[in-house]
């Protein structure tokens, strides 16, 4: 089944990159030379997704900027004969149909994602955490929708995690079926005993939803931190009628921590076509320091 929409919920506070997030969102955190959420917005588009919204609170106008057109950049960019730049500008305004809304209150990821009922309707749709760059060969929200389309239930992209961080995540009852495809029956959200961590199998950054979480979670109540939290509400799913989850493929960068950050642009810049190799020599040099 084709997945059309994704939602990206971006209206979080940054507290764990602060100050830099004091004043700029962390999702426009720059990876190389693009923002950490144009990232995640190329993933859905190159998995095929048409339609995106982008959940942002106040202070985030800089993400829609980032999206719109930008009129005079391009009569700069155009009068200076830049036309390489000028197209990778223009590209960002026609990627796919982004919308935004906006959460009043922060009162946690799953009160985020509720509010992209009437965008959604009555379809299945991908949710895209906003502070999680995934790069791989093939889209990691690909491959999720892939399984959607295999067993029609809600999907978790999945990854282990360290014991000793187990419970700043949550934690997933799980089953191998095939390959890196498990069936899921329960999960906890940020277990803080050894006796609740169900495994160190954790939901990183992605999932497919079907349309009934929205019911779910309007009655769903305040969890871990006072917060309507998604886990919450997938759980409901997991013990009743069961959830696929994938450990997908691709390294995944937490956007919202200062080594991930940095992970993040020494790897991908490496790669980079245009400072990769000098960065290569800068990094062999300083290590020698080390």
């Amino acid at each position: 089944m084709t997945i059309r929409k994704a939602v990206i919920p971006a209206a979080g506070l940054g507290t764990r990159v602060l100050p830099a997030t004091k004043s700029m969102p962390k999702e426009m955190l720059p990876v190389v030379d693009k923002p950490a959420i144009q990232y995640i917005v190329e993933e859905a588009v190159n998995a095929g997704i048409t339609d995106i919204l982008i959940i942002t609170n106040r202070g985030k106008g800089v993400i829609e900027d980032h999206f719109d057109c930008s009129p005079e950049l391009e009569a700069a960019l155009e009068k200076g004969k830049k036309y390489e730049m000028l197209e990778t500008v223009k590209k960002l305004r026609s990627m796919a149909n982004i919308t935004f809304i906006r959460q009043i209150e922060t009162k946690g990821l799953g009160h985020a994602v509720s509010r992209a009922k009437s965008f959604v309707g009555n379809e299945p749709f991908a949710v895209m955490y906003g502070d999680g760059v995934i790069v791989g060969e093939k889209p990691a929200i690909g491959q999720l929708i892939d399984v959607y389309g295999e067993y029609g239930k809600g999907v978790l992209g999945i990854k282990k995690v360290d014991e000793k961080d187990i419970h700043k995540y949550g934690s997933l009852k799980v089953e191998l079926m095939h390959d890196n495809v498990y069936k899921c029956t329960d999960m906890v959200e940020k277990p803080q005993t050894p006796e609740a961590v169900l495994s160190l199998y954790s939901i990183l950054d992605r999932c497919v939803l079907p349309p009934e979480i929205f019911e779910i979670l309007e009655r769903t109540t305040p969890g871990a931190g006072g917060e309507i939290q998604l886990t919450d509400a997938m759980k409901e799913i997991a013990t009743t009628v069961g959830m696929t989850a994938v450990e997908f493929e691709g390294k995944r960068y937490d956007m919202g921590n200062k080594l991930g950050i940095l992970q993040a642009n020494i790897e991908l810049g490496v790669n980079h076509p245009e400072i990769g190799e000098d960065l290569k020599k800068y990094l062999k040099e300083f290590v020698k320091t080390l």
